[in-house]
């Protein structure tokens, strides 16, 4: 199929479909004329990495998934390097998290300082 087949059947635009490929997380044959030819595999790579993005992971830790993929497994997610790359995203957000959670506080501080001071002044 050409890209254009492959973004619509994997619901991405073209030009995400030559993102991936420049990532090197696509490897497309070419024809003769130059033109790309995908199939199949591309497209469930395509919806796996687009699945990751939307988690947050970047293009480049897409990759344990998408050579898990490329192995032969059924799933992207069943490797031990798939299951660390989890790990690590889940770190990521939990230390996000703790920072919202700091910041949080510290407003709703500076917030209630603000609002005691303003019932003194009146």
């Amino acid at each position: 199929m050409r890209i254009s087949d492959l973004a619509a059947e994997a619901g991405v635009t073209v030009k995400a479909v030559r993102y991936y490929e420049a990532q090197g997380l696509l490897r497309p044959r070419r024809e003769a004329n130059g033109y790309r030819v995908y199939d199949a595999d591309d497209v469930v790579v395509v919806r796996e990495v687009k699945a990751l993005l939307s988690l947050g992971l970047t293009a480049e830790q897409t990759y344990p998934f998408i050579e898990c993929l490329r192995a032969g497994n059924e799933r992207a997610d069943v490797c031990p390097a798939s299951l660390t790359a989890y790990r690590t995203r889940i770190a990521d957000v939990d230390r996000r998290i703790a920072e919202l959670t700091d910041l949080r506080a510290r407003l709703t501080d500076l917030l209630t300082d603000a609002e005691s001071w303003r019932m003194k002044q009146l």
